[in-house]
């Protein structure tokens, strides 16, 4: 028996001293790409072994198998599978295990061009913040795609006048046509004035994997307008990990919307396919703004091995919105009121015809973009990146031209007691029905030889019987192609050398139609000088067409009919140093841009202005910086750059004239930032100073007087300094309590005066042409709010449901530059406008379904304005309390009562909308 138990407790003691013998260690550290994970579930498979990460997001876990696979998972992510190997009483390091969320929406940023130039965390030297998909899935609702980036530093969105895609976006004070919007690498700012029309993009949110904003000159090797900063945004790829998804959301104003995606994944040929469609309708928060858009992507690639990969890009977004786009005063939100307060959601543009709502704003276009990526692996120390693009945008805007006896529609004598246009009136009249005008009978009479009702561009005057008011649209389309190369070496284990060229051309089609008479027989145009005095009858749509290789042009146009031609080339070149924890990088590039004009209205066929050469201008920039990383925690950066930016077509060709600028000048920008990281298992910020100073820039800007409805001022000479200083930072607080805040404040000021010309609709001078000089030394610069601020988080209350909300500050807005305000030394500056804040909060829950919980159901509910806010959002005019309302004595609009929240009620301005809501239901699979 003795003998038996020796046996057996000798055989015992060898098992564990041949399990001991035998373990290893496995160590690593778990974090989602940015932040580490703490709590982490860490097992090997097979066994029961397991371990969970530390405050740091590190582990260590042993194991008796010398080969195997760690199961690694975090609640809100994917579980991933990592391969081990360990030697007997061995350590091995697995380093960074990175986790992906675990939505099959995208919601890490997938690079699929070597194009697109994405800055990297404790890398690239620029002030940056990315928005993930999940984020703007969830968050954005109702918004406009650009208000997602509220909550970033320096940044200011405004809804403008509230239409659908009419948002504008502000970064460091400078407008979206000094901002650079890339997608995939590649630039979309209009290559004529480099604006960017948000509803043009309206489906853009729906296939962003990933959004970045650079803020100052950026990260892109280009030679573009990141005056501001760059947006950068990633589509969706087409060899995502298969699955899809259906969604439904519906929100105040009757918004709803619709859409299904789907993804093959890579399939083993080496192809894969991403689609999707969506439709979007509704009412618009602002009244008369109802809208519909469609949305369509389709992505193909080709992997063919692992040298080369292609990815062809399709995508577009039919619309058409009404919109609310003339100038409102304080005063007339307030009379369309009640009870003191202004009717903010009060549109000046829209009425009833015939017993339907119609808008004399309307906006309507459909700008498909198809792209090429071919990257190309030549050898482990090379790449090529190629991307060939086009785009073919078809539409434009309407607005209302003529006039009856000098009145245009704008006038009170065509309002109804609530406020809104008219139609039937105008109709009537034009048609020659007796009408009551300002209380006196009036009826039209016909002119010409066959004795029509034929309206003009022309208001007439006070006994004027003749003239009649249309419905016209002013259309920008375009065709535009262009093409990126850069190749990336490798010179050394430090040193990466890239260089590549950038080629562009477009051609811009402007001209204006007729789409109703309102009643009229015909409309009688004399603005070609080639064919004078033509009676035109045909009317054209304000729909866009579907096709995306529509026909730009029409038969009968009025007003104006040109082609701007642009060219542009490129080269750039950027050398990049990294080491250690040091990162360094200096970059150039020089561009060639080409400005052609062809007017087939304003001058004589056999005119050498009728068809222009190109005036070419040489432009480019140089910049260089330095990211030190001091440790795991803590890392600094510096960067600077000069621009010398091209003026757009407009300066070049003042005034729609074909006669080029002789005063004619590079913007020159030349910019300063620093900035210092934290980073932490728990908390992360970053802090950035920085300074612009942009000389001889050029700027246009809507004339906000009813009497020259459609015009705008030119002004040219402007040098602008910003400075200002940003923080921006998470925390996790626990495993369920996220916190995100954020801080900024500018000082944003004109330097020196500058000159101001002003035109009207048809770009005929006004005032007698004669220009206007600007007083501007050290006035503030306006149209942004030079401090925000926010304080956001988000609780799991339980598994899976997360309440959230965020509170947005925005002081020191002041005004838009009004002229009319600062031809006099003694101005008194930019206007100030109230601060004001606003608090967002949503609500969201995913229930896992399906045999093995790999899909989801994810309902949302988000809530905009929550406390429902009344805010003055942007000001067009500077007139303060303390002026006189008329003339130069009298009382002021503070004495005379005549002011709303200590603000002058003659102020043109917009609101910002009130409480707004929405709810989403989307299923993923």
């Amino acid at each position: 028996m003795k003998t038996m138990k020796n046996w057996l407790l000798t055989g015992l003691m060898f098992l564990i001293v041949s399990s001991v013998f035998s373990q290893g260690k496995i160590t690593g550290t778990i974090t989602d790409g940015q932040m580490t994970l703490p709590g982490t579930n860490i097992a090997v498979k097979g066994s029961t072994t397991g371990v969970s990460s530390d405050f740091d997001g590190k582990f260590s876990i042993n194991t008796s198998v010398v080969s195997g696979e760690l199961v690694i998972s975090f609640i809100g992510f994917d579980t991933k599978t990592v391969k081990f190997s360990v030697s007997n009483g061995a350590t091995v390091n697995l380093g960074t295990i990175v986790l992906n969320e675990n939505s099959n929406q995208l919601n890490e940023i997938i690079v699929t061009s070597g194009v697109a130039d994405i800055a990297k965390d404790r890398k690239t030297p620029v002030a940056v913040s990315t928005i993930k998909a999940a984020e703007i899935q969830e968050k954005l609702g109702t918004q406009e795609f650009p208000e997602i980036l509220r909550n970033t530093p320096s940044v200011y969105v405004t809804k403008s006048g509230g239409g659908f895609g009419d948002s504008r976006i502000n970064i460091r004070g400078f407008d979206q046509k000094n901002i650079a919007v890339m997608i995939n690498g590649v630039p979309v700012n209009d290559m004529e004035n480099s604006a960017v029309y948000w509803s043009n993009w309206a489906g853009l949110s729906d296939v962003t994997s990933a959004m970045q904003v650079q803020r100052g000159l950026g990260s892109s090797k280009l030679a573009i307008a990141s005056v501001g900063g760059t947006i950068n945004v990633l589509t969706k790829s087409s060899d995502m990990k298969e699955g899809g998804a259906v969604s439904s959301g519906f929100g105040n104003a009757n918004y709803l919307k619709v859409q299904a995606s789907y993804n093959t994944g890579l399939l083993k040929n080496g192809l894969s396919a991403s689609v999707l469609l969506s439709s979007t309708t509704g009412d618009g928060y602002v009244d008369g703004t109802n809208f519909e858009g469609k949305n369509y992507f389709i992505a193909l690639g080709y992997k063919a091995n692992d040298k080369h990969d292609l990815q062809f890009t399709f995508t577009g977004a039919p619309q058409w919105h009404n919109q609310r786009s003339t100038n409102i005063t304080l005063d007339t939100y307030l009379k369309y009121g009640s009870n003191g307060e202004p009717n903010t959601r009060y549109n000046s543009d829209w009425g009833y015809l015939n017993g339907e709502q119609f808008n004399m704003k309307r906006n309507f276009y459909h700008k498909p973009v198809a792209s090429l990526n071919w990257d190309w692996k030549i050898n482990e120390t090379t790449k090529l990146s190629t991307v060939v693009y086009g785009s073919w945008g078809r539409g434009g805007g309407s607005t209302g031209t003529g006039g009856i006896r000098s009145l245009n529609y704008l006038n009170s004598a065509f309002r109804t007691a609530t406020g809104l246009v008219d139609f039937d009136k105008i109709q009537a009249y034009n048609s020659g029905q007796t009408v009551m005008i300002n209380g006196v009978a009036r009826t039209r009479t016909t002119t010409g030889v066959t004795g029509q009702y034929q309206n003009t561009s022309s208001a007439g005057t006070s006994s004027t019987t003749t003239t009649g008011i249309s419905r016209i649209s002013s259309f920008n389309s375009h065709d535009w192609y262009g093409g990126i190369v850069s190749l990336n070496k490798k010179l050394t284990q430090t040193l990466t050398l890239d260089f590549g060229i950038d080629a562009r051309t477009y051609k811009g089609i402007h001209y204006q139609d007729v789409n109703t008479l309102l009643g009229g027989d015909a409309f009688l145009d004399n603005t070609n000088v080639n064919s004078p005095n033509r009676v035109l009858t045909e009317t054209y749509s304000v729909s866009p067409s579907l096709n995306p290789f529509a026909s730009s042009a029409v038969k009968e146009k009025i007003g104006y009919d040109y082609d701007g031609g642009v060219n542009w080339y490129g080269a750039f070149t950027q050398l990049e140093y990294s080491k250690d924890n040091l990162t360094a990088f200096v970059q150039g590039a020089v561009s060639q841009q080409g400005f052609k004009k062809t007017d087939r209205f304003t001058y004589l066929s056999s005119n050498p202005l009728s068809d222009t050469s190109f005036k070419n201008i040489i432009g480019g920039n140089v910049k260089g910086g330095a990211n030190y990383n001091i440790n795991e925690n803590h890392n600094v950066f510096v960067n600077a750059g000069y621009y010398s930016k091209q003026p757009f077509f407009t300066a070049v060709y003042p005034n729609n004239k074909s006669l080029v600028n002789g005063n004619l000048v590079n913007e020159k920008i030349l910019g300063f930032e620093a900035g210092y990281g934290f980073r932490s298992a728990i908390f992360n910020a970053n802090l950035n100073i920085y300074n612009t100073q942009w000389k001889d820039r050029y700027q246009r800007s809507n004339d906000t007087d009813a009497l020259n409805p459609g015009g705008y001022y030119d002004y040219s000479g402007i040098t602008e300094v910003h400075s200002g200083v940003e923080l921006e930072a998470t925390a996790k607080a626990t495993d369920k309590l996220k916190i995100n805040a954020m801080f900024s404040i500018g000082d944003w000021r004109y330097k020196g005066n500058s000159i101001s010309n002003r035109y009207d609709v048809s770009n005929n001078p006004v005032s007698g042409g004669t220009s206007t000089t600007l007083y501007l030394d050290k006035v503030k610069v306006g149209d942004a709010a030079q401090l925000t601020a926010s304080l956001g988080a988000s609780y799991e209350v339980f598994t899976r449901v997360i309440l959230d909300a965020n509170y947005n500050y925005n002081d020191k807005l002041y005004a838009s530059i009004s002229p009319a305000n600062f031809s006099s030394s003694t101005n008194k500056g930019s206007l100030e406008l109230p601060s004001y804040g606003l608090m967002d909060a949503g609500f969201s829950y995913k229930m896992l379904v399906g045999r093995d919980k790999a899909n989801s159901v994810v309902f949302r509910l988000n809530v905009n304005n929550v406390l429902d806010e009344t805010y003055i959002a942007e000001s067009k005019t500077n007139i303060f309390a303390s002026d006189f309302v008329s003339g130069s004595s009298g009382p002021t609009y503070e004495s005379a009562g005549k002011t709303y929240n200590g603000v002058a009620k003659a102020n043109s301005v917009f609101f910002g909308f009130g409480r707004t809501w929405n709810f989403s239901l989307r299923y993923n699979f």
